[in-house]
């Protein structure tokens, strides 16, 4: 006796196969411009992660002379390597304050505001630091423009968007990493990094990350 057996002809395998290669063509040409995301909003606060390198630093800069920002603020915790905290001026948010100076800012314009945490939600705990910051200094702010590096765009509108609140309005703005085409990031070691890294980061950011209790 004969048993049926259900199963796809060639023709099927055939569109399965079509199917499967058109939609990693689709994640491979628009993931870069998803994660690395620029949307300016209107505002007079420029925010740098103070973490990002000398490149984006000068990028930074020139939006800060190009727009007319008031203020620019440099965020970020210890220095990656450190372990801990020791003082505000072994963060990141005081090595990016340096590099904007270093780069033609006056330093009466470049303000710091440095993180104490060392843990794995180190953007978002940036983000807090420089709502405190905000809080004690009595400023109401609306909007604010934050600069990164490339694939680490939409993250970090999402992480900021999250401690800031509702009330404020995040824009992003991502500067491309030269050592690589990012219209061709697939072909380049650090292109493939960035985005790998940064899918499963944005991931974990946007369905699992639950923010500790808000405090002012």
């Amino acid at each position: 006796m004969r048993k049926e057996r259900w199963g796809l002809s060639w023709q099927g395998w055939l569109i399965v196969l079509t199917g499967v290669v058109a939609t990693f063509c689709l994640f491979v040409f628009s993931i870069y411009p998803f994660l690395a995301v620029t949307h300016r909003v209107k505002s007079n606060i420029l925010v740098v992660e103070g973490w990002v390198h000398e490149y984006a630093i000068q990028a930074a800069v020139d939006e800060f002379r190009s727009v007319g920002y008031t203020r620019v603020f440099t965020t970020g915790g210890p220095v990656e390597g450190s372990g801990r905290y020791t003082n505000d001026y072994n963060t990141s948010a005081s090595v990016g304050a340096e590099l904007l100076v270093k780069n033609g800012l006056a330093k009466e314009s470049v303000q710091m505001v440095s993180s104490r945490l060392v843990d794995r939600d180190r953007t978002y705990a940036s983000a807090v630091a420089l709502r405190r910051w905000f809080h004690e200094h009595n400023m109401a702010v609306q909007s604010v423009n934050v600069v990164t590096e490339n694939t680490h765009a939409r993250r970090t509108r999402l992480l900021f968007g999250k401690a800031l609140g509702k009330n404020v309005a995040v824009g992003i703005i991502a500067v491309p990493n030269p050592d690589y085409d990012k219209g061709h990031w697939w072909w380049y070691s650090e292109g493939v990094k960035d985005v790998g890294s940064e899918v499963f980061a944005y991931i974990y950011a946007r369905l699992f990350f639950i923010p500790p209790h808000r405090h002012p």
